[in-house]
């Protein structure tokens, strides 16, 4: 169980913070980078249910659950897996997880047509939250990736798996929101030449 009864603890004054591990480490790092990008793509997507709560509440169901998972994820970021015993069982994201955001998708997605071209972000304003918030997801999809790449920072399949099935989802979902897709503001290319 997580107790916080004192938020300051001055021991970040050096620029460093703790992983879940105990170990320091700088602020700036990849890993920290990667997991507060998590916090952020969670943060947007509380924004963004200020606007489903009322007009999608089947889209908000899907997100409060979505925001649960990603602080899951978040403390599978924070505690690495460098195969060291440790004193508890680190939380991780599992499979099942991923599986139910393709789920969210496929329920949502079949009630839209096709898309034919690429969208704007905008329709409503439940849609414009989510497009924000599935180019903040996006953003730390490719800071996870880029932590991967490193020799020393494992990270697993599945948070991988499920910040790109999350982009996804939240692109179908602003669709939904968009009046079924019927709002979708299409690009058209090359039309202010």
């Amino acid at each position: 169980m997580v107790v916080l009864n004192k938020i300051y603890t001055r021991t970040g004054d050096d620029g460093t913070t703790a992983l879940g591990s105990g170990e320091r480490v700088p602020k700036n790092g990849a890993r920290v980078s990667a997991y507060g990008t998590v916090d952020e793509t969670n943060a947007a997507i509380g924004m963004a249910r200020l606007s489903t709560t009322a007009t999608e509440p089947e889209i908000d169901q899907m997100l409060a659950r979505i925001q649960n998972d990603l602080f899951d994820l978040g403390a599978d970021l924070c505690v690495p897996d460098h195969g060291e015993k440790l004193e508890y069982e680190p939380l991780r994201i599992v499979s099942a997880q991923v599986d139910r955001l393709e789920q969210d998708i496929d329920q949502l997605n079949a009630e839209l047509e096709p898309l034919r071209s690429f969208i704007l972000p905008g329709g409503t304003p439940a849609a414009a939250a989510l497009h924000v918030a599935r180019t903040v997801c996006r953003r730390a999809e490719r800071l996870i990736v880029e932590l991967a790449a490193f020799d020393d920072e494992p990270v697993s399949d599945a948070v991988i798996k499920y910040m790109n099935r999350l982009s996804d989802f939240l692109f179908v979902a602003a669709r939904y929101a968009s009046d079924r897709g019927k709002g979708d503001v299409l690009w058209v290319p090359g039309q202010n030449r």
